[in-house]
């Protein structure tokens, strides 16, 4: 096999993989009882700091993104934006990305937190991220990176005694584009 074909072979099991995975693979992964509980735990971490945590996950990539061989962190970066992450007041938003077809993690920092934590601490989140979703725990990996964010957010931009988060951004997580 010549180098062009195995590269539109991988091309083509690519488009594959991220056709075959649904909304369906979304709720057997992350059923609305754990989506519930996911979203009661960031509302609840939202207390304890300004920052907001948003969640999304998305089975497979848009046909544009595939087409283009984009990478999942070109996806998380846009829905960064389109999910207005990078809108709040202090800029330290971070959004968890999820995409199930690749089984890829991917952590976006606004600017602001981004200032005071480095990659290296957003990749040991998406590691430990990993671990659980090989064991099969999707609620619980998610469960434990909203609760490593918020740590690092209350660490960097913790609440004054009386004062309350806006909550800027639904807690809710954001399945789909």
């Amino acid at each position: 096999m010549n180098r062009a074909n195995a590269h539109n072979g991988s091309r083509l099991w690519r488009l594959l993989r991220h056709r075959t995975w649904d909304e369906t693979d979304v709720e057997r992964v992350l059923g609305p009882q754990a989506l519930a509980r996911v979203e009661q735990r960031i509302g609840a971490s939202e207390r304890r700091h300004s920052g907001e945590i948003r969640v999304c996950v998305e089975a497979g990539l848009p046909l544009g993104y595939l087409w283009r061989r984009a990478k999942a962190r070109e996806r998380a970066v846009a829905m960064f934006g389109k999910l207005r992450v990078w809108d709040t007041e202090a800029n330290n938003g971070v959004l968890i990305y999820l995409l199930l077809a690749e089984r890829t993690i991917e952590i976006v920092a606004d600017r602001g937190i981004a200032r005071h934590v480095g990659s290296d601490a957003w990749g040991d989140i998406a590691a430990a991220m990993r671990e659980d979703f090989r064991a099969g725990r999707f609620e619980a990996g998610l469960v434990r990176a909203v609760e490593a964010v918020e740590a690092l957010l209350v660490r960097h931009f913790p609440l004054a005694p009386g004062q309350a988060n806006p909550n800027e951004l639904p807690d809710r997580p954001h399945l789909g584009g």
